[in-house]
């Protein structure tokens, strides 16, 4: 089996996408085929029986990133005009030398939905798109005018000739059959690895920049793109709503600016008289926000490792990596319903909270009053929820069998929803 996914890029600047498709991939290349009669095809049969490779724009952060992806063939492109629209002509030139059985699709409203239209157009082959969120009534409101167009120009396109449509939970399968798409849908979460807790860098490394002052503070942590679509607003408005100076507890907002949003919050901080630092500042006591910047690897794992829980105030997700993430280091969250993570709450591993300031003033409330051990025991509920239910090998082994399906050489996989 041949396949090839197109994504907008192969790099952090892809934020939660970079994680997800990354270690999906890797995956892809290691977990188990089914055969006609849906046994497990031994490894070395296996091996021969599936190839996945990646084609995406690239950017300033490409170089540094693609060793990441090992051992997944990884084909960088570039680009031409607007970023937003990830235009990349050397794409279908590319897909015509791969040669795929089948292309999967991350994300939409850019490209590679023409590319993969095109494609499908040329060869009659399928083609899966997973749509991460992107069609959710917040996501679509937001530049409603450029997606209105691009929907009409190619994008209706684009999903309607899809074989199948990947959606991560229920709420997203809703999103899609609201939009009139009959497709089969398949539900596919995402997944998360599990770090071996007692070997993980903690808050005592010497790369540490903070130094003693932070180690006595109680980090509620947010890491993910900074967004306007994040919530971190009226997040910040509660902060300054409940918190008073030498609180044991200190916000830290960690991730990657997008559009000038993280300056928009640094002066609303400044005028909320919230005591704020940047990157490698030092934490003072009267220290109430970090604006820590992007954490990529050992370093977003120091942040994880050394928070007391995580918050994610979201108006739009799809299924958030960075909760997964926390969740996979025995951390609570605090997490809005668009996170699409019912379970979280079900199992008593997450706190529901409205993305609106004095709902979640109310909610901070609670965290600060909420003794240690009651968190402990929240996170190692998250932890084995991540387990059980969004381990890499299931997420891809369910994906392999869509693969499979979609290529007339194996039944049709229980994660298939038909209209």
């Amino acid at each position: 089996m041949n396949t090839v996914s197109l994504v907008g890029s192969v790099s952090r600047r892809a934020g939660g996408l970079f994680e997800s498709v990354r270690r999906l991939h890797q995956e892809l290349m290691t977990t188990g085929l089914l055969d006609a009669n849906g046994t497990i095809l031994p490894a070395i049969e296996m091996a021969r029986s599936i190839r996945v490779s990646v084609l995406g724009v690239e950017d300033e952060f490409t170089r540094d990133d693609s060793a990441a992806w090992r051992p997944v063939p990884l084909y960088p492109l570039c680009r031409l005009g607007p970023r937003s629209l990830n235009y990349a002509p050397a794409m279908l030139p590319q897909l015509s030398r791969l040669d795929p059985e089948l292309l999967h699709i991350h994300g939409l409203w850019q490209f590679s939905s023409i590319a993969a239209l095109l494609w499908h157009r040329r060869t009659r082959r399928p083609y899966l798109v997973s749509t991460h969120g992107m069609l959710d009534g917040w996501a679509l409101g937001h530049c409603r005018l450029k997606k209105r167009l691009a929907w009409l120009a190619y994008e209706r396109a684009h999903l309607q000739s899809a074989a199948c449509i990947r959606a991560l939970c229920e709420a997203e399968l809703n999103s899609i059959r609201a939009l009139g798409l009959s497709n089969p849908v398949c539900v596919v979460p995402n997944g998360v690895d599990l770090p071996l807790l007692d070997t993980q860098p903690v808050a005592s490394s010497p790369e540490d920049p903070f130094g003693s002052a932070l180690r006595q503070r109680k980090i509620l942590l947010y890491l993910g793109r900074i967004h306007p679509k994040k919530g971190l607003v009226a997040l910040l408005q509660a902060w300054a709503q409940i918190t008073q100076r030498h609180t044991p507890w200190l916000l830290a907002i960690a991730g990657w600016d997008q559009n000038g949003h993280e300056q928009l919050l640094k002066s609303l901080a400044t005028r909320l008289n919230l005591e704020w630092i940047g990157p490698g500042e030092r934490v003072r006591p009267q220290t109430s926000v970090i604006f820590a910047g992007p954490q990529f690897g050992a370093a977003k794992q120091r942040w994880l490792a050394r928070c007391r829980a995580f918050i994610l105030p979201s108006f739009s997700e799809g299924l958030p990596m960075a909760v997964l993430e926390a969740w996979a280091f025995a951390k609570p969250v605090l997490i809005s319903a668009h996170c699409n993570l019912p379970e979280g709450f079900t199992c008593g591993a997450a706190t529901l909270l409205q993305p609106r300031k004095d709902s979640l003033a109310t909610t901070l409330a609670e965290l600060f009053s909420t003794p240690d051990s009651t968190l402990e025991r929240m996170g190692q509920r998250g932890r084995s929820l991540v387990a059980c239910r969004f381990s890499w090998p299931a997420v891809a082994a369910d994906l392999k069998a869509v693969y499979q399906w979609l290529l007339d050489s194996g039944p049709e996989p229980g994660c298939v929803v038909k209209n």
